[in-house]
């Protein structure tokens, strides 16, 4: 680390210069080549699964996207001379934009169903010869232009489906300027300095604007959902400034105690840098173990993020101390230099606030710790009631045409019309319609079931599909019973003795279930080797069998207290209009398991940090009392630091407007608020000082077969009556 400390503060303009040109480069290629965002995914062996590889085989007039043109009459019936020349004209417009294979009209022959009864409501249907993702941007940009010439005083359009979301999802916008800007005022809040603030932001931008650009190309290699960006921007803003900060900040107080500056900055980078190459590592491994779910939307997802991650951490350890070396003293502020100028190295030895807090945990370590469980219990207790599901246009932001479609039909079609169900089902052989009719009527006498459309028989007149239109929202937990019991109950006792072999329940409804319930199964393993592998690297780190058990159950803690907060507020409703989230609804499936993977990451940046340093001066002392309390005096005010500007980061992209995004936003930032303020430094230390010098038992033979790893080496060393430097961020 020092070799690179060095040549890295040495050729400090070549280091920037690569920055810069990396990141210009794989912008303008990310630029040419484009993205393919989707949120296509596989299921094997789910009833969703098989539904769409008979539909593949069998109906390739249905392969492309399927989006709707919903039209809404202020005034009057849609069917008004004054309104059919501008809806005829515009659907003929939408039919010859390319790739648009077919425009089912309200208004032609058969199309009476898709007109409310009180006639303002009516939908098109489009069909595209590709899917969403693969849709060039031009020809989605022209579908929407041609659809919306058609607005008036008195007539509404808004569009709904998968290409619409896919083009109205926002790259760049308000959350990650907001994080920007709010990440700048804290750090210069902290560092008094506006050098101190820039270096933090630089290096995390600089990595960023790296890893988006790669991810934006990975999307045509792997399956990486829209909102992937955007949660990238979050994780590189958040631990991207968190690492340069911890550096930067031992490096100002390197620099105050008398350091020159390159000695300082290798000091720093040897030092609190190796803490940050081990907790991105840790981020790392952390996400790519979601790889073991074996599901593409989540693949795309985790390796992205990843490679933001991975990026952050090259900054922090590069570009940082470059950035340090042009600074020279000017780092530390006006008021600093002056007092060093003036007054020379500060050697002195002071209590502070931090000092006695740790004295505080330590004398009355039982009631904290209570305290401290009872409150991660009481934001955690929600969580039992979590309803995994996923968010639909309806969650959308009300002001989005998706979102507003999605209104209208359920205004004027029921609230069940935007959850229809598919029923794909293979005859014996080949036959006609009439061999579905018994299935049909049998699932149109269920209760909860609103309406079963006409089957549909496939070119090999041997697969057929029906729609079948539940009397709920897709939401709605009634809505879920029924798929289940159509799985489950109806259609295997329907099936024996007819001409029909298998029938399948897909469709965006079922394939929302059967997404929950691979995740439900696959979690386990993956929560598992998370924790396996974060357990023995810190067990290597800190020669300690106690410390990496203790770091596993207060991650543990955390998620749980981030869920509970999760459920409160999206799935109960609470606060809903303080943030601006829309309708409530399930936590949408892959969110819990994403954010366990994050959390258990960032929970070990923290313990790392902190542990480290208890660490250090219990190979020192061999106190553990002293080890403790000097640990937590030692870095509590750079992690509640650190902390701060992660929550304001991650609570920027709550306001955003995509509910993944937001839900992301909120449950980081509520686990980080709770890890950093009352785990690591009122739960932690108090279990640490209850344990005494079982902190650090390691069998002998362990120890001599476990690789060495230094993260902290000792840097400098303590009085025994505990009167340790008072820090300044």
């Amino acid at each position: 680390m020092s070799a690179l400390a060095r040549w890295c503060v040495r050729y400090r303009w070549i280091v920037v210069g690569l920055w810069v040109a990396t990141a210009v480069y794989t912008g303008v290629i990310a630029h040419r080549v484009g993205s393919t965002y989707s949120n296509s995914f596989n299921l094997p062996h789910t009833d969703t699964q098989r539904a769409i590889d008979l539909l593949r085989a069998d109906f390739p007039q249905a392969a492309g996207d399927v989006d709707q043109i919903v039209m809404h009459a202020t005034s009057g019936k849609l069917t008004d001379a004054k309104l059919r020349p501008s809806e005829t004209a515009m659907l003929e417009r939408v039919a010859q934009v390319p790739h648009v294979v077919a425009v089912v009209s309200p208004f032609g022959p058969g199309g009476a169903a898709q007109i409310s009864k009180d006639g303002t409501v009516a939908y098109a249907v489009v069909q595209f010869d590709h899917l969403a993702d693969v849709l060039p941007q031009s020809t989605i940009k022209q579908f929407i232009s041609a659809a919306e010439s058609a607005r008036s005083n008195y007539l509404q359009v808004e569009l709904g489906g998968q290409a619409i979301e896919l083009q109205q999802t926002v790259q760049t916008g308000p959350s990650e300027l907001a994080g920007v800007l709010v990440s700048a005022i804290v750090l210069f809040l902290a560092f008094g300095s506006w050098r101190g603030m820039v270096t933090p932001l630089v290096a995390a931008i600089a990595a960023i604007l790296v890893g988006t650009s790669i991810e934006g190309l990975l999307s045509h290699a792997l399956s990486v959902a829209p909102f992937a960006q955007q949660l990238s921007v979050l994780m590189g803003l958040g631990v991207g400034v968190d690492y340069a900060l911890f550096i930067v900040s031992r490096h100002r107080n390197n620099l105050l105690h008398g350091m020159g500056v390159e000695e300082s900055i290798e000091a720093s980078i040897n030092t609190s840098g190796r803490a940050v190459l081990f907790a991105g590592a840790t981020v790392c491994v952390a996400l790519l173990g979601l790889l073991l779910l074996n599901i593409t939307f989540l693949v795309g997802v985790a390796v992205g993020t990843a490679i933001t991650v991975a990026l952050t951490m090259l900054a922090s350890l590069t570009l940082t101390p470059a950035l340090l070396g042009f600074m020279g003293l000017k780092v530390l502020g006006r008021r600093r230099l002056h007092r060093l100028q003036t007054q020379g190295p500060d050697d002195s030895h002071v209590t502070g606030g931090w000092l006695t807090w740790a004295r505080t945990v330590e004398r009355r370590r039982l009631p904290l710790a209570i305290v401290a469980i009872g409150v991660i219990f009481l934001l955690g207790a929600p969580s039992f009631a979590m309803r995994l599901g996923s968010a639909d246009a309806g969650n959308d932001p009300s002001s989005q045409t998706t979102r507003k479609a999605y209104d209208l039909l359920s205004e004027g079609f029921g609230p069940g019309f935007n959850g229809n169900m598919q029923i794909v089902a293979q005859l014996r052989r080949p036959g006609g319609v009439a061999d579905l009719a018994p299935l049909e009527s049998v699932i149109r006498s269920q209760p909860g079931v609103a309406e079963v459309t006409p089957a549909i028989m496939g070119l090999n007149r041997q697969t057929a599909v029906f729609v079948v239109v539940p009397k709920t929202a897709p939401q709605d937990v009634a809505t879920t019973d029924l798929v289940k019991r159509l799985r489950n109950t109806i259609i295997p006792r329907a099936l024996p003795g007819s001409a029909i072999s298998v029938a399948y329940v897909g469709g965006s409804t079922g394939a929302i279930i059967d997404f929950s319930n691979v995740l439900a199964k696959k979690l386990p393993l993956f929560i598992g080797v998370v924790v396996l592998v974060a357990f023995l690297l810190l067990m290597i780190a800190f020669r300690s069998l106690v410390i990496p058990l203790t770091a596993s159950v207060m991650n543990i803690f955390a998620a749980l207290a981030s869920f509970g907060l999760l459920v409160f507020v999206f799935q109960q409703g609470h606060l809903a209009n303080i943030f601006t989230i829309g309708r409530p609804g399930p936590v949408d499936a892959f969110v819990p398991v994403m954010m366990f993977a994050i959390l258990f990451g960032l929970s070990m940046d923290y313990q790392v940090f902190l542990v480290s340093r208890m660490h250090e001066e219990w190979i020192h002392t061999g106190d553990n009392r002293l080890a403790v309390s000097v640990g937590q005096a030692e870095t509590g005010r750079v992690i509640t630091a650190a902390a701060s500007i992660m929550i304001a980061v991650f609570l920027a992209f709550v306001f955003g407007g995509q509910r993944q995004v937001s839900e992301f936003g909120l449950g980081l930032s509520g686990a980080v608020l709770i890890d950093a303020f009352v785990l690591r430094t009122v739960l932690v230390p108090s279990v640490m000082h209850a344990l005494g010098n079982s902190n650090w038992y390691l069998p002998k033979w362990l120890d001599r077969a476990l690789p060495h790893l230094s993260i902290e080496p000792p840097d400098r060393t303590y009085d025994d009556d505990l009167t340790i430097t008072d820090l300044e961020i």
